[in-house]
């Protein structure tokens, strides 16, 4: 029999009410809202970061929001790695990427941070780009200053859309759980696209 499998799944953010409802805080909402699906409770303190472990579809999770700010994030990350004897192929990594429009879903088996430097500090601190992410779209959609838009509060039509957006990140993790990343692309990749 195969035994069951184990994932790290961290979304990236930024601790401390001032950034909860920002859309650089995508990576966290999506962890609270799995917390929430799964009767999982992200309280612990480890390795710098809220942890909670339970299941989801079956597989034992880590479900990890770094508490180092977004761009020393890699610290939490491989220190739960090693703690949990899980490898870089157990990770899921899920944040927010201001290159999609808003509300676009995009997983993906590997790639470069593209900019966003949450995802440099881990690729920088594990070596390597080979883990699977789920990329949550944000850009508005209308010119702005990138900097001050991921930390500013949402505006009150992504307020409206943001708890179904945040359903459909935490449905792709769970895809990603039973079915692999491959099947999972084939369905909110494609669904994304259509938009």
């Amino acid at each position: 029999m195969e035994e069951p499998k184990s994932f790290l799944i961290v979304g990236l953010g930024n601790p401390g009410p001032e950034y909860e409802k920002t859309p650089h805080n995508m990576g966290f909402l999506a962890i609270d809202r799995l917390a929430e699906r799964h009767g999982i409770r992200v309280t612990r303190k480890e390795s710098r970061a809220l942890v909670g472990i339970g299941k989801i579809n079956g597989a034992s999770v880590v479900l990890v929001k770094p508490q180092t700010f977004m761009n020393l994030s890699g610290q939490s990350v491989k220190s739960l790695l090693e703690a949990h004897s899980l490898s870089v192929k157990d990770l899921i990594l899920v944040y927010d990427e201001l290159a999609l429009p808003w509300m676009q879903i995009r997983i993906r088996p590997k790639g470069s941070a593209a900019g966003h430097n949450g995802v440099k500090s881990v690729i920088s601190l594990l070596g390597t780009d080979e883990f699977s992410r789920l990329r949550l779209g944000i850009n508005p959609g209308h010119p702005m200053d990138a900097s001050q838009f991921v930390l500013a509060p949402f505006r009150r039509a992504q307020s409206e859309e943001l708890d179904s957006f945040i359903s459909q990140a935490a449905e792709a993790v769970e895809s990603i759980i039973a079915n692999g990343v491959e099947k999972s692309m084939t369905v909110y990749n494609r669904r994304a696209e259509g938009k």
